[in-house]
């Protein structure tokens, strides 16, 4: 199911950058070629989630798009907040500021004095100690970690004590947190270490067929 999401999630933004380019209408199998995805998961995947496409004109771009924001649930914008505004953080703040009609990064929170209220990118950054008060106020149901490894689970416990149902964890450990909580882990580390394996024993591979 996880996997599914994801795909259906890097669907909508390519769709979206079609859409962008003037386009109205995708075939199965160029949304496949786009998504490095085959045309035969790209059909089952939409299948699931109630749209098909016609033989002559593929799929419809805008109400494709329509049917995903449904699924998903976000013809609302959905608030966030950032816990940690070292240089991963304030490099996310930027990222997810640049467009508030898809996410509203209402706030970041720092343990810092010299970080704490100053504003990243126009979003302001207050102390931990503010984080109920902001949560209540905005209704913020993800949370972002990065903070230190040693201080991540403590701000996790925070976070969940303040009913935040999803972590987005770039911290390099694993969070215990309820069932009821989703957490999604990006250790950047270790993809670093997938990327030069693969990298590597690519290459390798080539060598040996004689692409070199």
């Amino acid at each position: 199911m996880e996997k599914t999401i994801e795909r259906l999630a890097l669907y909508r933004r390519l769709l979206k950058n079609q859409s962008g380019k003037g386009n109205t209408h995708i075939f199965s199998h160029q949304l496949a070629g786009i998504s490095g995805y085959s045309a035969a998961i790209v059909r089952r995947d939409l299948m699931n989630i109630g749209y098909y496409g016609t033989p002559r004109h593929g799929y419809e771009i805008k109400a494709l798009i329509d049917c995903l924001n449904v699924f998903f649930n976000k013809p609302e914008v959905k608030s966030l907040i950032l816990v940690g505004a070292g240089n991963l953080g304030r490099a996310l703040i930027a990222y997810f500021i640049k467009d508030k009609t898809e996410y509203n990064l209402i706030a970041a929170f720092d343990s810092d004095p010299l970080k704490v209220n100053l504003k990243y990118n126009g979003c302001p950054c207050y102390s931990l100690e503010k984080i109920p008060e902001l949560i209540a106020a905005s209704q913020a149901s993800v949370g972002i970690i990065t903070v230190p490894a040693e201080n991540a689970q403590s701000v996790a416990d925070l976070l969940v004590e303040n009913k935040i149902k999803g972590i987005l964890n770039f911290a390099p450990v694993s969070l215990t947190v309820p069932e009821s909580v989703y957490v999604e882990n990006v250790d950047l580390a270790l993809m670093l270490e997938k990327v030069l394996y693969f990298s590597v024993h690519h290459r390798e591979g080539e060598k040996k067929n004689g692409m070199t």
